[in-house]
């Protein structure tokens, strides 16, 4: 068909998986900076330059859009942290501890959205609540197997976590040098905070 002749409304006929990730991206980016409220359809159907009606089609309402970002990451996330705690299951004593942080912080490190999306979600503390259940506690809990018996597991885990989020916040503005420099004297800072968690 067309596409000049195309009626007006209509979604353009391009191939649905591609247009859906554009979206997806241009959503992760803009949700990481703004949070939930602070853009529309209209902003991430200006970045990919679709229409709205368009948007809409590919990826649902805003709230919809919202939790497939939160999706995609999630599955991206805790793909790696499978991985991590099947190898650590193998190792003795805290080492497995250790695989999984290093786990942990090469995916943040690598997607610092994600902590950017977590920060602002964590904004609004009385909205999206679901989003935690389905995308972050099923990590924790992954994370928790490791520690059976540990009667503080959860807190001890959260510390990390929240500590990790920190480190990657600290890091947003570093370039070169500096950033690699960070990155090193955290992870070994980090190390060093699980031996004394789980000595």
């Amino acid at each position: 068909m067309d596409p000049a002749r195309r009626r007006p409304g209509r979604p353009a006929m391009v191939e649905p998986g591609h247009t859906r990730d554009r979206i997806l991206d241009a959503a992760t980016d803009l949700f990481s900076a703004h949070g939930f409220e602070g853009i529309s359809l209209r902003d991430i159907a200006a970045v990919v330059k679709l229409d709205v009606a368009t948007v809409h089609h590919h990826a649902g309402s805003k709230a919809e859009l919202y939790e497939a970002v939160f999706k995609r990451m999630f599955t991206a996330e805790a793909d790696t942290l499978r991985a991590a705690a099947a190898r650590a299951a193998t190792e003795p004593g805290t080492k497995g501890l250790h695989t999984l942080l290093d786990a942990f912080l090469d995916f943040l490190d690598e997607h610092p959205e994600v902590t950017h999306l977590w920060l602002r979600r964590w904004l609004e503390p009385a909205e999206h609540r679901r989003l935690d259940e389905e995308y972050s506690l099923p990590l924790y809990d992954l994370v928790e197997e490791q520690l059976a018996g540990e009667p503080h597991a959860h807190q001890a885990v959260r510390s990390v976590v929240w500590a990790v989020h920190g480190h990657v916040t600290a890091c947003a503005a570093l370039r070169g040098a500096a950033l690699r420099s960070e990155r090193e004297s955290f992870r070994e800072f980090a190390h060093r905070m699980v031996d004394a968690l789980w000595a």
